[in-house]
């Protein structure tokens, strides 16, 4: 499984805790110690590569590799092309990010650039089979709103 964008990795952490061998890939290398450390301490088959997914050398992992790509809270349109590659036959994405509402509120992101329109996550994978979609707000704990888009999609 690999957790993309993963931060200290709090999704490839959980898939370990599964017993599923998880790869973070992200760019900060405090984020990445911190996911190695967790899984050192619980004795987690996690692993972490230190990638600028932004910096336009693409996603440093063989194709068809993976049975499952999360992707959180993140967007970089250019990826999507190599997101697709990465997996296996019948492997998933599971892909949740902001919609273009959320510039509307005080907080998140407000850049046009990492905020996805109408009905466009899917659209970004067609050569995947969509299984569920959605865009809608979602409360956090606090109570805070956040407007994101959802995707669950397979390799053929």
């Amino acid at each position: 499984m690999l957790d993309l964008a993963c931060g200290s990795g709090r999704h490839a952490l959980a898939a370990a805790r599964l017993g599923i061998a998880a790869v973070g890939v992200d760019r900060s290398p405090t984020a990445l110690r911190a996911l190695l450390q967790a899984a050192r301490a619980e004795r987690l088959h996690a692993w972490a590569v230190r990638a600028d997914l932004e910096a336009g050398a693409g996603i440093p992992l063989a194709p068809g590799r993976f049975g499952a790509v999360l992707v959180f809270r993140y967007l970089w349109r250019p990826l999507a092309p190599a997101i697709e590659t990465l997996l296996q036959p019948g492997g998933i994405l599971l892909y949740e990010t902001f919609t273009w509402r959320q510039r509307n509120l005080p907080y998140g992101p407000g850049n046009a650039e990492f905020l996805l329109r109408d009905g466009e996550l899917p659209q970004l994978f067609p050569g995947l089979r969509v299984e569920a979609f959605e865009e809608r707000e979602r409360h956090d704990a606090d109570g805070r709103a956040w407007h994101l888009a959802s995707l669950l999609a397979r390799m053929p």
